[in-house]
């Protein structure tokens, strides 16, 4: 206490000792400084600025980078950002100001100007992918950071690619008016690849089978096509994602990659690939359950919505598809803001997991613009009318999602990337501006078309379509087809908002000759036109309707039918019999109903066509004719799309009328794979009368009837992608037949039975038995156009059928 007193009055003692002290001087020094003059302060100012060393960049636009200016006070500090000002616009090398007296002299050495950017030992990677890569472009500035950084980035272009052994050297070689050409000295090295991948810790499943859901593959000598046998670390991660996906949908929930590292030998040529993994234990669901307090969200369908069950393995992906169901069925309730979150509780003793989804209004935002971007001939309304919102509408996710659809069911653009919709904050926080960003692909066509396939033998197709005429969406199409049994002109125009309305209208004008000779004995020749109507009935169903007026003809060249010597020939005569012309005057409609989830590449959903034409309503031909056509999908894995397909038709001749040849079905070749055309079906046939063998298979008649059915699996063959080979499995089973009695005949044509003399009967085969057939289909969109390879193997088959087992297509455009 004493000590803390005797500091505080020291303190004072001297604080009042200085100040009487300056009490005292004080005032002495203001007398002194009244005695003595004060010297004058010399403030220097800037006269002139001036430039020297500028060839290219004017000195006015140097001068507007300095922080001085003439009549300003010399600034050392100023001086120097100036400096720094003048280097940070990478347009000088050197930059030196020099002060004298009151001028300030700029001395500045240019960096020079790139005339060319050479690249010289890229083979494996082309000149124009590095170029697109690098910053260094002609009529750029020159400067050796910048092209260190473009060395790092070909470096590792070529790592990327699997060349860690690359090595990029930069070169300078002056030219006149300060200008340089860059040129980039490349060794590529050896590519290097995949040694072995090793993988640690797996007890449920082996290496081969992790190893096939990975990206990354080991090199071998036959994967020459591949590019993925080299490392890449971008692909490792990706591999390490693929893994995780594929043991949580196994039940593992608890699974990890504990590392995953990369050794390059010392050659430099392989990497040795080691993924370290905790598999954990595996899990079921347990309870599953929805929780919500929307009022008109009914909990029990919500239930019957979710496709996990009690007591099945525990599977991820189900999580993510259950939110979609949700968020849909939400949607159709009138909520377009639902917040779905999945909590999941692990119960690690019994290796369960239950699983709530907890449902909650989430907060309402509405459109404040629709934008569309990137639509350089299609107009902006052709895009909007496809759209299921428009501005004002409340945000709905739902509702974007099949706009996307519609808008790329156009193919106007891109079919991969070539729509999307995106949304960013608006104005204010309960506003969303929505952008719809497009890739438009050439709609009009004029091309010259030759090929060949098995069945059609050659092919020649010349056209002018226009699917986008005048950016509104308008269809034009002139065709002119032929081939070695068909023939084709064709003109189609079609409005696809007719009078502004919602409704697709069309016109067409054609003339059409199907040479069925050698496989049935007759030409047809069809030429008329049609009128046509559309419009959607509902968001997934639409309706067309059409009428056609048509003037047909058969023709059978290869038969004198008045010789009388034809009425004893039942095969002929039943020809004969059909030759001639004929008036078809037909009204019809197609009923479609389309749930697939993309309409150019889907892997869910499916669509269904019914279509009906009734000929009658004038003309000579009486009939209806009832088809129906439908496909499903299911993604099994990526790429990996399973398909099934049914189709089937019947043709009903009324009044008087049987079916004539020109309107029966003829299946086989492309609608039936593994039997040649009109390959299957009912035939008139020569039999041996004594051991049944039929000895001649003559014409086909086609059938009145028909139904095909085919399950398909297509997946990638394991090459490059960008090489565009695909292949299939397929089983295809159906049958045709149904001829009215009057076509049905055995010899001789008074109905007695045969001359057993002849040994042989001609009868017409009818008797709807099933064809099956199972193969192997290889697509590939090569540079010369789309070929696709069928091997087919006949199960089951009639002895008169004509089977083919190996057909192609192909088809190219110059």
């Amino acid at each position: 206490m004493f000590a803390a007193s005797f500091n505080s009055a020291r303190q004072f003692c001297a604080v009042f000792a200085t100040t009487m002290t300056c009490f005292i001087i004080a005032p002495a020094l203001h007398a002194q400084e009244a005695t003595v003059p004060a010297a004058p302060v010399q403030v220097e100012l800037i006269k002139t600025v001036s430039v020297v060393g500028n060839q290219r960049i004017e000195a006015n636009t140097i001068a507007s980078y300095l922080l001085f200016a003439p009549g300003d006070r010399f600034d050392p500090r100023r001086i120097d950002m100036s400096v720094k000002t003048l280097f940070a616009t990478g347009l000088f090398a050197d930059v030196l100001i020099e002060p004298n007296g009151g001028d300030v002299i700029i001395r500045v050495i240019e960096n020079p100007i790139i005339n060319r950017v050479i690249l010289e030992g890229n083979k494996s990677i082309k000149s124009d992918k590095i170029t697109d890569e690098v910053e260094a472009k002609p009529r750029s500035v020159f400067t050796r950071a910048r092209a260190q950084a473009d060395v790092q980035r070909i470096i590792e272009l070529y790592r990327v690619s699997g060349r860690f052994a690359a090595d990029v050297t930069p070169k300078v070689v002056q030219q006149p008016q300060n200008r340089v050409d860059l040129i980039f000295e490349i060794d590529e090295g050896p590519t290097t690849g995949v040694k072995r991948i090793n993988i640690l810790g797996n007890r449920e499943f082996s290496d081969r089978r992790l190893k096939s859901e990975m990206v990354t593959e080991e090199s071998t000598w036959y994967r020459f096509f591949s590019s993925n046998d080299n490392y890449d670390p971008n692909r490792l991660e990706y591999d390490r994602e693929q893994l995780r996906k594929f043991y949580t949908d196994r039940g593992f929930a608890d699974f990890r990659v504990t590392s995953a590292t990369a050794e390059l030998t010392p050659d430099q040529e392989d990497f040795y690939i080691t993924m370290s993994v905790d598999e954990g234990a595996e899990y079921r669901w347990g309870e599953i359950d929805v929780s919500t307090e929307l009022e008109t969200l009914d909990k029990d369908i919500l239930l019957a919505l979710i496709p996990i069950k009690t007591g099945e393995i525990y599977e991820s992906s189900k999580i993510e598809s259950t939110i979609e169901n949700l968020t849909f069925a939400a949607g159709a309730a009138g909520y377009a803001f639902v917040d779905i979150q999945p909590r999941v509780k692990y119960d690690r003793e019994t290796n369960t997991a239950d699983i709530t989804f907890v449902i909650e209004e989430g907060p309402r935002v509405y459109i404040e613009r629709i934008d569309i971007i990137g639509n350089t001939q299609t107009l902006d309304y052709v895009i909007r009318r496809e759209l299921e919102l428009v501005e004002g509408d409340a945000f709905n996710k739902v509702l974007l999602d099949r706009s996307r659809n519609r808008v790329r069911a156009l193919r106007f653009f891109e079919s991969k990337d070539g729509v999307e919709i995106t949304e960013r904050q608006g104005s204010q926080p309960d506003r969303a501006i929505v952008e719809v960003k497009v890739k438009e692909v050439p709609t009009g066509e004029l091309s010259f078309s030759a090929g060949f396939s098995s069945a059609d033998a050659f092919l020649v197709d010349l056209s002018i379509t226009q699917r986008n005429l005048r950016g509104r969406g308008q269809l034009l199409r002139f065709v002119i087809r032929a081939s070695s049994n068909r023939q084709e002109i064709d003109l189609r125009f079609t409005e696809p908002r007719f009078l502004g309305r919602n409704l697709a209208a069309g016109i067409e004008i054609f003339d059409v000759t199907n040479d069925f000779l050698e496989e049935a004995g007759f030409r047809s020749q069809r030429t008329g036109g049609a009128l046509t109507i559309g419009f959607p009935v509902t968001e997934f169903t639409a309706l067309q309707g059409r009428y056609a007026l048509r003037q047909e003809e058969i023709q059978i060249p290869n038969i004198n039918c008045n010789d009388p010597a034809v009425a004893f020939d039942p095969q002929t005569a039943s020809l004969c019999a059909q030759e001639g012309g004929r008036l078809t005057s037909a009204l019809g409609y197609t009923f479609s109903w389309d749930r697939r989830n993309d309409p150019i590449e889907p892997t869910r959903g499916f669509d269904l066509r019914l279509s009906q034409d009734f000929a009658g309503v004038g003309g000579d031909a009486k009939y209806l004719r009832t088809e129906l056509n439908g496909n499903t999908y299911y993604g099994i894995f990526k790429n990996v799309i399973a398909s099934g397909r049914i189709s089937a038709g019947y043709t009903q001749g009324y009044g008087d009328d049987s079916v004539q040849l020109n309107d029966r079905f003829f299946k086989g070749a492309n609608s039936f794979r593994g039997f040649d055309t009109a390959g299957l079906g009912p035939r008139v046939i020569q039999v041996d009368d004594a051991t049944g063998e039929v000895i001649t298979k003559g014409n086909a008649l086609g059938g009145n009837f028909y139904a095909i059915g085919a399950a398909e699996v297509s997946f990638p063959l394991g090459l490059p992608e960008q090489y565009g080979i695909l292949g299939s499995l397929f089983a295809e089973a159906g049958t045709v037949g149904l001829l009215d009695d009057e076509f049905k005949f055995s010899d001789p044509v008074s109905g007695q039975d045969p001359d057993p003399t002849t040994g042989t009967t001609t009868l017409v085969v009818d008797d709807l038995s099933l064809r099956a057939v199972v193969g192997i289909s290889v697509f590939w969109d090569s540079p010369f156009g789309p070929i696709r390879f069928d091997l087919a193997q006949p199960l089951a088959r009639e002895e008169y059928d004509r089977t083919k087992s190996f057909q192609f297509n192909t088809r190219t455009r110059f």
